[in-house]
């Protein structure tokens, strides 16, 4: 194999597979990035780690001797990030090496034959549709953050999508709080099956579409694959198996029934929150909340810190009371809360409250509270 790339579009590339590649790896061949050069001058890579594949294909300044090979990801990212802007870069395989040349530079790397590369089988993705990036990008980050971590609950590490009557519902929940983002079916998506993905999937799923915005994703699925193709013929192709679990029933711990709305600025909630939050301990990461007719009092109290309060000018009407909430929870929820308007549904001391910016919001929030 033998091809030479502007180093602005093999560097592109190479930084959006190398991501995928684990930085450690027992299985050598999974630390690699597959480079396959065709006679048309394009130039096609591909990563994975067995659960995620990324491919994409890049222009190459030409080929002149077609083939395939795998060379270390990571120390070919590196190379290309260090090579002068605008320089072109040679490729050529040679005795189970790769030779890199750009300028002066030269690099002999050690590689693996391309037939030891491992692929992902999709099968049949009978699911098909279309998704404006921007749409999507948007309902990953109204989401992601209450994707839970904890290994132990395997089906709350991703975003679950599901379709009910005419809209397309994502939803994410560690047990302590849930957030759910509502946009109108996609045409193609009837009879969805539900599917989970995975938290690194739609981790370099937002990566990616941060360059193509303004372009349609398009969505091939089945019930335990899912490929996302972006930016048309020349784009990325982001394959992931799917989380093999039952999502729980996230609807029943929605709560209808809260009559008491509390209205604020999110700004200068979320800012008086996070000031008084500095005293927190780990122990104490309760904020505690004191709802009165034209104010919330805002307080922490540390055994070892002392104490802070602050008082948020707000809309109450309810009789007043007492709540407290994980600091970092509500400032999450707060942070994805754009407008001069955010409203808390709440019931009492020891039920879940619900967080939204009106009741258009295609984006609803519900926080259990802690004991203060």
């Amino acid at each position: 194999m033998k091809a030479t790339i502007e180093r602005a579009t093999l560097l592109r590339c190479l930084s959006h597979v190398q991501s995928v590649v684990e930085r450690r790896n027992t299985i050598p061949i999974l630390s690699n990035v597959l480079i396959e050069a065709a006679p048309d001058n394009s130039v096609r890579l591909m990563a994975t780690d067995l659960d995620l594949q990324i491919i994409e294909s890049m222009g190459a300044v030409s080929v002149d001797s077609p083939g395939a090979i795998t060379v270390s990801a990571h120390l070919l990212f590196d190379i290309a990030r260090k090579l002068p802007d605008g320089s072109q870069v040679s490729l050529e395989t040679a005795d189970n090496r790769m030779i890199v040349k750009a300028g002066r530079s030269r690099f002999q790397l050690p590689t693996l034959p391309r037939d030891d590369f491992p692929v992902i089988v999709e099968g049949d993705l009978p699911t098909s549709f279309e998704i404006p990036a921007r749409t999507l990008a948007e309902l990953i980050d109204r989401t992601r953050f209450a994707i839970s971590t904890e290994e132990t609950r395997y089906y709350l590490n991703g975003i679950f999508f599901h379709v009910t009557d005419d809209v397309l519902r994502a939803a994410a929940t560690d047990g302590h709080r849930l957030a759910r983002f509502t946009l109108p079916r996609p045409e193609g998506a009837e009879g969805m099956p539900d599917v989970i993905v995975p938290r690194k999937c739609v981790g370099e799923l937002r990566k990616l579409l941060e360059e193509v915005l303004d372009t349609n994703v398009l969505v091939d699925l089945s019930a335990s694959k899912v490929r996302f193709t972006l930016g048309g013929e020349h784009g990325v192709v982001l394959t992931s198996k799917l989380i093999d679990g039952t999502f729980p029933d996230y609807s029943r711990v929605i709560p209808t029934g809260n009559d008491k709305l509390l209205r604020l600025d999110p700004r200068s909630f979320f800012q008086g929150v996070d000031r008084v939050a500095t005293i927190a301990t780990e122990k104490t990461r309760a904020v505690k909340m004191t709802l009165e007719t034209d104010r919330v009092t805002l307080s922490v109290t540390s055994p070892d810190n002392g104490t802070a309060a602050e008082e948020v000018p707000a809309e109450y009407t309810s009789p007043g009371f007492e709540i407290g909430f994980n600091a970092n929870y509500l400032k999450d929820i707060l942070s994805q809360i754009d407008g001069d308007n955010v409203e808390l549904h709440l019931a009492d001391a020891g039920a879940p409250t619900l967080i939204r910016k009106d009741e258009k919001s295609s984006a609803l929030y519900v926080l259990m509270p802690m004991r203060v």
